[in-house]
């Protein structure tokens, strides 16, 4: 039976950096566990939320139910074919360390997601991407077990909707299940994906186009413009950059004729969410506590001392500050909770 811990510090349970507390907490290292957890009384204590790598997520208040943390480990191969290998990982792996592992054995598909922070398990939740590359692209299947009946649930990679930093388990499943571990088809023939001008410039500095090399390129970009949250409370990129309908921006497009546009498909471009934010003036700007990183306004950090409460005020303060300049909404991409 798993033991259940009463009135629990997050403090070191949330890349914010936040000191709120849980009413309980109880960590689940196997299926078998996790299922004998939501079969039992144990799990009637009140509210749910389940807790991967606490970097995706921004406490309000106290959390006054119990937290669900899922702890299953490791890392095996499942089936293999002369193209594909297929992966099968626990959900408490630790993203980047998983890259790494991969790359190390020259399996490709998920080198430009280097140094992402978070788990496994939260990946294709998020549907986790960066430098033109998303985890759907990898994802063959997801294990899950159901929240109200403990049942086992596998979805394959084309039932999760994936869409851009969305997937069902943000809409239909949110709430419903625990991801345990999750199956992912690698390549042994590598394609990369080096477009993005960031990603092409540094790529220059290193020594020939290898899985390896994107990996090395990626970190040394998110290492120049991105804080690292065991130095400074954040949780990556707050806010989604705007998809909008081809055409729909002609005037601001005439307006700004230097802001940058992404072709996503025939029909939809994609905006630069920091770009808007920085446009705005919030780049580097303290407000208490909290602020927004000098080098990426998409970034709120936590300065020392900060609450949930006074980083979700700065966040509306942005929301409706692009929205008064561009009339542009933008939208969280960080889970708020508690709000």
């Amino acid at each position: 039976m798993s033991v259940i811990q009463e009135n629990v510090s997050l403090l070191s349970l949330n890349t914010f950096h936040l000191d709120i507390r849980a009413r309980y907490l109880v960590d689940l290292e196997n299926v078998k566990q996790t299922t004998d957890f939501l079969t039992s009384g144990q799990s009637n204590l009140g509210p749910k939320f389940i807790l991967g790598g606490g970097s995706n997520v921004l406490f309000v208040t106290d959390f006054k139910g119990i937290i669900i943390r899922p702890l299953m480990k490791g890392i095996e191969t499942i089936g293999e074919n002369e193209d594909f290998v297929w992966l099968r990982a626990g959900a408490c792996e630790n993203w980047d360390s998983f890259v790494a592992w991969c790359v190390a054995r020259d399996l490709g598909g998920i080198e430009n997601l280097s140094l992402i922070p978070g788990s496994v398990g939260a990946s294709p939740i998020q549907n986790i991407g960066a430098y033109g590359v998303e985890i759907k692209d990898s994802v063959h299947l997801v294990e899950a077990v159901n929240m109200s009946t403990g049942e086992p649930v596998i979805l394959h990679g084309k039932d999760c909707r994936f869409g851009y930093r969305d997937s069902i388990f943000k809409h239909e499943l949110r709430g419903k299940v625990i991801i345990t571990h999750v199956v992912f088809k690698l390549n042994k023939k590598h394609n990369l994906s080096i477009g993005y001008a960031d990603l092409e410039k540094e790529m220059k500095g290193h020594s020939g186009a290898t899985i390896q090399t994107v990996r090395e390129a990626v970190i040394s970009i998110r290492r120049n413009k991105l804080p690292d949250p065991d130095d400074i409370g954040n949780a990556g990129s707050f806010f989604k950059n705007p998809v909008l309908p081809a055409g729909s921006i002609k005037n601001l497009e005439k307006k700004y004729p230097g802001m940058p546009v992404y072709p996503v498909n025939r029909e939809y471009i994609k905006l630069s969410a920091a770009w808007l934010i920085d446009k705005c003036g919030w780049k580097g700007k303290k407000a208490g506590n909290t602020g927004t990183y000098e080098k990426q306004a998409l970034i709120l950090i936590n300065r020392g001392g900060a609450t949930g409460r006074e980083i979700l005020k700065l966040a509306r303060e942005i929301q409706e500050s692009v929205r008064g300049q561009f009339g542009l909404n933008l939208e969280m991409e960080v889970n708020v909770v508690g709000e």
